[in-house]
């Protein structure tokens, strides 16, 4: 739980602890006790509505036929982080899934399924991140991921430095499944 709540509940038990201390508790006991519960239980719920909205599973708009498929599922991680696992399906039907953590803080982590990868991830604003992806402790593509303002599209634009020092820019539209 988080500190945030851990402060919320504490702050709804004592409103109603000083209730009872003034003398609520003789009045309507039953009724403060009831309204201390419904209190707690909205902190509850703030938990969860305040969770991050990239939480669930996405799916990566494509014209190529199946068994071609890319997944993310975006869920949390510690009190403050996201795990974020990728499952893709080739044309020719070659499954490989990835993943890797971030406390949003710019850190590189390391990425489970990917030898030699790390990456980062920077909060831009309450609707983007910048991904970082480093290769053999080299950064090698940054990723501008946005989630829409209905919370129902994330679109990422990929940009990608090559050996002849050009850039290489791409684009990949991701809905939400659940």
């Amino acid at each position: 739980m988080s500190t945030r709540k851990h402060i919320l509940k504490l702050a709804v038990l004592w409103i109603a602890f000083a209730g009872f201390a003034c003398g609520g508790a003789n009045e309507n006991q039953e009724e403060m006790s009831a309204e201390t519960d419904e209190a707690i239980e909205a902190v509850d719920a703030v938990g969860e509505e305040g969770a991050n909205p990239r939480f669930g599973v996405w799916r990566m708009e494509s014209d190529a036929p199946p068994p071609a498929s890319n997944i993310m599922t975006y869920e949390p991680y510690g009190e403050a982080g996201m795990k974020i696992t990728v499952a893709s399906t080739s044309a020719d039907g070659t499954e490989s899934e990835w993943s890797y953590v971030t406390l949003f803080d710019g850190v590189f982590r390391s990425v489970t399924g990917q030898e030699n990868a790390e990456t980062a991830v920077e909060i831009v604003d309450e609707r983007t991140n910048r991904i970082l992806n480093k290769r053999d402790g080299e950064v090698g593509q940054i990723i501008v991921n946005v989630l829409s303002e209905d919370g129902n599209t994330i679109h990422n634009e990929y940009r990608r430095t090559l050996e002849d020092g050009t850039e290489r820019v791409s684009h990949a539209v991701y809905r939400r499944v659940r």
